[in-house]
């Protein structure tokens, strides 16, 4: 049985916490052949994906009346009417109906999820594209023809440049990639922040600068920036890399990544927080000195991933990547049942003890990550508890979709759909595991942290 232990390790001469996963005595070194775990795993996530989430989406969403889709649905599958359309859950089908176009490509399937996609594109390109001033509205009526939030904020920006890019790798339309690459440029001459670096966040219809003291459709300060908007631009500027090649855009994608494994990192704690002043200072007033582990989880991955798009090393990072997920196994995760908390205080257990769809989803993505990286046999197990916490509780295999919420008690809440509740979470965990298990098998691996016994995985 592998374990965990805690270390201290300096980093810029301040101790961080850094929980290294190792071996107890006797323990095997050699990973779990791959192929085995293909064999086990690749067939339920199939099945979850095709049966579960994408018949959901497919047969529900797709608002052929007015364009986009419909994302308004009960905790039973059941309608609630059309509702809006906000930007962040728009561009996310429009991610998830490309990505699925992507994975066999010469097949029907393939072709009905790019004509679905299509149809969310043409709806950010006719009714969510601000044609006078440029970006993207984050709130229309469920036809587009009313703005009921027409100001711009970053964090819907960032998953039209996400979506756009995606759908262009899966149509290769020049017109889409077109679109994509004035979207960059308009976030580059309105957002970049060239003297601290990153993004500002929050802005008017017409880009100009709130007034002080406004909230911001994330519903913080106007000029604060979060770990959470530039997690997802990391993940917009991947895929948006990996379509262009720009150069600019790769120099865009290093400054996310030092951000995203430095300036959000809180080094003495092992673990990140969301609120900052322009210049990068923590806010950690208030309820702001929380930890949410399924972005910390989420960003462990997303890293992963940028970094390969832009071709750096990985295993300078790695100690991070240990420290952000031992933290959240210490504090945030169900050894018992399996699955994730929501979030909890600086050093000490979660208090908010809720499993939300998407923090599980990222969770079984970033430990299988870390599987191949590492061959820590912990990432498996946590993989495998994980997995089956969403089978046995998570997923609605009656009615199609994942549950939103798990209370600590074990009854299903919240509704199917929602403007924060799509497809792409699950979905792309689904996607992301099966690609990592499908890919070629990893070269054995060597065990990373020292062989030594240490304290059993926390309860």
């Amino acid at each position: 049985m592998s374990t965990i232990s805690r270390t201290g390790i300096r980093l810029g001469g301040v101790v961080a916490l850094h929980l290294v996963l190792s071996f107890s005595l006797g323990a095997q070194t050699d990973a779990i052949d791959f192929a085995e775990l293909r064999k086990a795993y690749a067939p339920k996530l199939e099945k979850n994906l095709k049966e579960n989430i994408v018949k959901f989406w497919y047969s529900k969403s797709l608002d052929h009346k007015n364009g986009g889709y419909t994302i308004n649905f009960g905790p039973r599958g059941e309608s609630k009417g059309d509702g809006t359309k906000m930007i962040v859950s728009q561009s996310r089908m429009v991610w998830l109906f490309s990505r699925l176009a992507l994975l066999s490509p010469e097949s029907k399937d393939s072709k009905d999820y790019l004509q679905a996609a299509d149809l969310g594109y043409r709806f950010l390109k006719d009714k969510m594209w601000d044609g006078q001033n440029g970006g993207f509205y984050w709130e229309v009526d469920s036809a587009g023809d009313r703005k009921l939030k027409p100001k711009k904020h970053l964090y819907g920006q960032s998953f039209a440049l996400y979506a756009i890019s995606e759908y262009y790798l899966a149509s290769r339309r020049h017109e889409v990639l077109d679109l994509a690459t004035r979207l960059f440029v308009l976030i580059e001459a309105k957002s970049h922040d060239t003297l601290y670096g990153g993004y500002i966040e929050s802005f008017g219809e017409d880009w100009s600068q709130p007034p002080p003291g406004e909230a911001s459709y994330m519903g913080t300060d106007s000029t604060f920036k979060l770990m959470n908007t530039h997690l997802h631009l990391l993940e917009a500027m991947t895929a948006f890399y990996r379509a262009t090649k720009l150069p600019l855009a790769r120099e865009r994608l290093l400054e996310l990544i030092d951000i995203e494994s430095n300036a959000v990192v809180r080094k003495g704690l092992g673990a990140c927080t969301d609120k900052y002043e322009r210049n990068w200072k923590p806010r950690l007033d208030s309820d702001y000195a929380r930890v949410s582990y399924g972005h910390d989880l989420e960003n462990i991955w997303l890293l992963i991933d940028a970094c390969d798009a832009a071709g750096i090393n990985n295993y300078p990072l790695l100690d991070l990547y240990q420290a952000l997920f031992g933290y959240a196994m210490k504090f945030g995760f169900d050894s018992k049942k399996g699955g994730f908390y929501d979030s909890g205080p600086f050093n000490r257990p979660a208090d908010n003890l809720n499993k939300t769809w998407w923090v599980q989803a990222e969770a079984i993505v970033s430990a299988l990550y870390m599987y191949r990286m590492t061959g820590e046999p912990d990432y498996l197990s946590v993989f495998e508890k994980i997995y089956g916490f969403i089978e046995k509780y998570m997923v609605d295999w009656e009615n199609g979709e994942w549950y939103e919420t798990i209370t600590p008690d074990g009854r299903p809440q919240g509704d199917k759909a929602h403007a924060w509740k799509a497809g792409y979470h699950d979905g792309r965990a689904m996607i992301e595991c099966l690609r990592l298990l499908n890919s070629p098998t990893p070269p054995p691996a060597r065990r990373l942290s020292s062989p030594r016994r240490s304290r059993p995985l926390p309860t």
